[in-house]
């Protein structure tokens, strides 16, 4: 276990990994934004916008499943430290595309960029959720509230980062937004690397790659349910719902697509930052530090068939609509608002969950196997966002979200509130 002594020390490296992985998100969804707007304007389906994300996904799954090792072996500065390098290498290299390249060469070139970005953010995102699970009070559901002050704050950040990358587009360009972001994100990078306060694990030089693969029952099931749900909002995430709204919002003119930019990347953000709100509110919407472990573990089920019923309204509501009508864009958005709120209580109850589950010696590897699988979810749910919409529209993209957040229920319905140490 840690010593609390150190904690003091431990505090100031944790604000230091927070603040660089605030940053870092915010880039993050502005890239996002900014790719799929621009490669959407030069007239991308679907399908080829979806794969321009797959190996952002693909990376995320390695990178979790070795990043837990690394930072056992290496120490959680070093994942941090590669994070913000790859990411700002990421973005210099995006800046060099060349709009006259062939589609199929753009895609190929814009896939290996993002591939590396998805590198880049689960070598972040890890070493800021392990450091909570050292740092973090253990009495009065502090590591709770800690881990969804996290995770609430980062997806706020994100969720600003939609409507800047938006901005961005619409009043820099592509290349100039591009640039701006990695200068301040190598600014940042450089002073963490000249005043990183010490404290965070230094990693043991026996730690086993085989150690990654959990033996926890209870880990296990958690990350079944966090493919699922993770893949159930990336279903209409990515790719279906932004492509809607641009098709409803955009005349066609430059000035109305720059107008339809603002107005889906606002959406965006509102999303996301109203996600982050109620996420890092979830212990107090819960009233989680007067509740035990176990009934916390139960409410993960209930939570996720609560969240069912609403893309499951929508798909009802897509099928009675003969197209893009004003009051299905109105039930969209109301509906879409309504399972983000929703969504960040099932994400909040997870996030805890799996630092209750593990143990301080092995939670950079429970961690990064857990968001491995969040990152196989967000992978099925991108491919299946493109895939579902040019096929069958927004019945089927609904439909198949509905049914993604069925299997995470049916997942967390396995979960139980037994010791960390619960082996298979």
């Amino acid at each position: 276990m840690t010593d609390t002594s150190a904690r003091p020390e431990g505090l100031s490296a944790y604000v230091a990994v927070t603040a660089a992985y605030w940053a870092f998100m915010l880039t993050d969804g502005a890239l996002r934004m900014l790719v799929l707007l621009h490669f959407h304007s030069l007239g991308f389906s679907p399908v080829q916008l979806a794969y321009l994300f797959v190996l952002y996904e693909i990376a995320g799954m390695v990178t979790n499943l070795c990043a837990g090792w690394i930072a056992a072996r290496f120490g959680l500065t070093s994942t941090l430290y590669a994070g913000l390098g790859i990411q700002v290498l990421a973005l210099l290299a995006l800046a060099q595309l060349d709009p006259t390249w062939a589609i199929g060469v753009s895609v190929a070139y814009v896939m290996v960029v993002q591939g590396a970005s998805g590198v880049a953010k689960d070598l972040a995102k890890m070493s800021s959720k392990s450091a909570v699970k050292l740092l973090a009070p253990s009495e009065d559901g502090g590591l709770f509230r800690w881990v969804a002050l996290l995770t609430g704050s980062k997806n706020a950040v994100k969720g600003l980062g939609f409507l800047l990358g938006a901005a961005l587009l619409a009043t820099l360009g592509f290349v100039w937004a591009v640039l701006g972001m990695a200068a301040v994100l190598a600014v940042i990078f450089v002073a963490l690397l000249i005043a990183m306060p010490p404290g965070l694990p230094k990693g043991r030089k026996g730690a086993k790659f085989s150690e990654v693969f959990s033996k926890s029952t209870n880990v296990n099931w958690l990350s079944v349910a966090r493919v699922f749900l993770f893949g159930a909002r990336d279903v209409w995430f990515v790719v279906g719902i932004p492509i809607y709204f641009y098709a409803v919002l955009s005349d066609g003119t430059v000035a109305g697509n720059r107008a339809a930019f603002f107005m889906i990347g606002t959406f965006m953000a509102v999303w996301v930052i109203l996600y982050g709100f109620i996420q890092a509110s979830a212990p107090r919407i819960l009233h989680a530090s007067s509740k035990p472990e176990g009934e916390l573990v139960r409410a993960a089920k209930w939570w996720a068939w609560g969240l069912a019923a609403v893309p499951a309204a929508l798909t009802i509501a897509a099928f009675a609509s003969d197209g893009p009508q004003t009051w299905l864009t109105v039930s969209l958005v109301a509906g879409l608002l309504i399972f983000g709120g929703i969504f960040a209580i099932n994400s909040a109850l997870h996030s805890y969950l799996i630092l209750a589950f593990t143990k301080a010696e092995r939670v950079t590897m429970d961690v990064g196997f857990y968001y491995m699988a969040n990152a196989g979810g967000r992978l099925a749910g991108t491919v299946l966002s493109g895939v579902t919409y040019q096929l069958g529209g927004l019945p089927l993209m609904l439909g198949t979200a509905t049914f993604m957040v069925a299997g995470a229920a049916l997942a967390a319905g396995r979960l139980r509130g037994e010791a960390p140490d619960q082996a298979v």
